[in-house]
């Protein structure tokens, strides 16, 4: 069977155990719910990418549901960590596909997990949906799928779980309910924040900030341009785009450690997927990485997606030193909007979180859910565990008094959390971590059943 390859490497595109065919089960549910909805699960991305890279040109999803995004994420992370993919296609009677489901049961620990693909990775979480899935599919036979869906997976032994996670999911997909938060979903501590943008900059950006802030903002740009010449840059090239990426990931690195947040860009893989998506041929077309010099000194980067007519905002950096107080990153937001602008984009979604700056700029707020639950005694401590932190870090989150709080003692035990965590990532590396799976002890995968 072919295997899925990119220009930056010959990679086969499979679940940890390669040698099983590719599992597709038609599932009939017609004495469930429906006499005109079936479903099939697929655990290979090359048996169902055709099919995938159709839909998600008509359906309403996001760019973190195409079939690139998680194809290059499942080569440098997911099969890194074991993960197999329960990639799930929902047809009607007529052939034509009504959602897709991209879900992946992560073996890593000693309760498997279902979750979506690239969970950890994607600020939105949720299916892909046809434009008339709600029309067809009320709540009811939804959950009624889902009934029998969850059936199917645990029927198969490579797919059996033992809880479910489900983080950051939108209560929207395109203009229509995201089914899923009609399963019991709980709302996650963060938003996500988006705004319209006109076809003028200039117009827009009179109508969103004062007078006095355009002031203010004209006196730094002005200090800044003292300093050395003012240029805001889209890297191109695999030279550039690595330069820019590396910058980003320094920048960050910084930022994280003052805040005594754990550096994501250390994990392994996480890096090459980012430069992988940004370059690939078959991908960089969606990416837009772009930097913000101030002379011959980069002051802030970032990593962005662009996917039907709106431009996501996934990651952001600034430098520190004298720079930093003339605000080099809300200078280099105002050239995003204006580029996104530029190149005839309508929205700008500055994805998950309730940072200030996003709130100054929006004009939407989209509502985030999670969905934990255990399907065996083996998972049910997970599972408590899960919602009890979602809990705790949704009232800490939305409490301003404690959330200050949090973040001046996370800052200031930041190195010790660090040499901590490093620590632990040492220990499984070495395969000694107390509480490891066995198979991960010994240093090697899981066998498949």
């Amino acid at each position: 069977m072919p295997a899925l390859r990119t220009a930056s490497s010959s990679v086969d595109v499979r679940p940890v155990d390669a040698a099983r065919a590719a599992f597709s089960r038609l599932a009939d549910l017609s004495r469930e719910f429906a006499p005109d909805l079936s479903f099939s699960i697929h655990t290979r991305f090359d048996t169902v990418e055709d099919e995938w890279r159709r839909f998600e040109q008509i359906a309403e999803c996001t760019p973190f549901q195409t079939f690139e995004w998680l194809a290059t994420w499942y080569r440098h992370v997911g099969r890194r960590d074991g993960v197999v993919p329960a990639i799930v296609v929902g047809n009607v009677a007529d052939g034509k596909t009504a959602f897709i489901m991209p879900l992946a049961v992560d073996l890593r620990l000693s309760a498997r997990r279902l979750c979506w693909l690239g969970q950890e990775l994607c600020d939105y979480n949720a299916p892909l949906l046809a434009r008339d899935f709600s029309r067809r599919v009320t709540s009811d036979r939804f959950l009624a799928l889902w009934r029998a869906l969850q059936q199917q997976l645990q029927s198969d032994p490579q797919l059996r779980y033992d809880w479910i996670e489900f983080e950051k999911m939108p209560q929207t997909v395109g203009g229509q309910a995201n089914p899923f938060i009609s399963l019991g979903a709980m709302e996650n501590a963060n938003s996500a924040h988006l705004t319209r943008l006109g076809d003028d900059w200039e117009t827009f950006y009179r109508d969103r900030r004062s007078s006095a802030t355009r002031r203010r903002d004209r006196a730094k740009r002005k200090r800044m341009s003292e300093v050395g010449e003012i240029r805001f840059a889209t890297a191109t090239t695999a030279d550039e785009l690595r330069q820019a990426l590396q910058i980003l990931w320094e920048q960050k690195k910084r930022i994280f450690a003052r805040k005594g947040i754990d550096n994501i860009f250390s994990r392994p893989g996480y890096r090459e997927f980012f430069f992988d998506f940004a370059s690939n041929p078959n991908s960089r077309r969606f990416a837009h990485v772009s930097r913000f010099d101030v002379g011959t000194t980069c002051v802030a980067a970032n990593f962005a997606l662009k996917f039907g007519g709106c431009y996501y905002h996934v990651l952001a950096s600034y430098c520190d030193g004298e720079l930093t107080r003339y605000g080099p990153g809300a200078l280099h937001l105002r050239e995003l909007l204006a580029y996104a602008m530029k190149i005839g984009l309508q929205r700008f979604d500055f994805t998950i979180g309730d940072e200030r700056y996003k709130l100054e700029w929006s004009d939407e707020r989209l509502r985030l859910f999670d969905y934990s639950t255990a399907a065996t005694w083996r998972g049910l401590t997970q599972s408590l565990l899960f919602a009890a932190w979602r809990r705790a870090k949704r009232f800490i989150k939305q409490t301003p008094p404690v959330w200050r709080l949090v973040c001046r003692v996370r800052s200031t035990l930041g190195p010790f959390i660090r040499l901590s965590r490093r620590y632990r990532r040492l220990q499984r590396q070495s395969g000694r971590m107390p509480g490891a799976h066995p198979c991960q002890q010994r240093g090697v995968r899981r066998r498949q059943s």
